[in-house]
């Protein structure tokens, strides 16, 4: 039985430690080690205790963890106050809670592909 959208569908806990490549739906949260590389459309959640090596690229990510890698998020990202993030970041949106650490480029900008100087052409 499928349940409803935004489930928590996939947990590594504390303790826990995986190599290789993630693909889930719904909603994932890692709390132990992971080494590699996630793909969803959906939201990942970065427990205190999570280190996360590797590339992720997700719809959502909200990081109270470590996460030491490249960050694609289709839709936000979300640094809380605990969270660190040693990464290049691409995204539409982002959150910084204060406390949080970021090392890293960020890029944000319209997922249509629209640029600055093709906006200033149409004005």
């Amino acid at each position: 039985m499928k349940g409803k959208s935004g489930d928590l569908n996939g947990f590594l806990d504390r303790g826990s430690s995986f190599k290789g490549e993630l693909e889930f739906e719904d909603t994932m949260r890692i709390d132990g080690k992971f080494n590699g590389r996630i793909y969803s459309k959906n939201e990942l959640i970065v427990g205190e205790s999570a280190h996360i090596e590797g590339d992720v690229h997700v719809g959502r990510i909200a990081i109270s963890g470590t996460v030491v890698g490249k960050i694609v998020a289709e839709q936000r990202v979300e640094i809380h106050r605990n969270g660190k993030v040693f990464s290049d970041i691409d995204t539409p949106a982002l959150v910084i809670e204060e406390g949080a650490i970021f090392q890293g480029n960020c890029v944000m900008g319209d997922r249509k592909g629209a640029t600055v100087a093709n906006i200033a052409a149409k004005a």
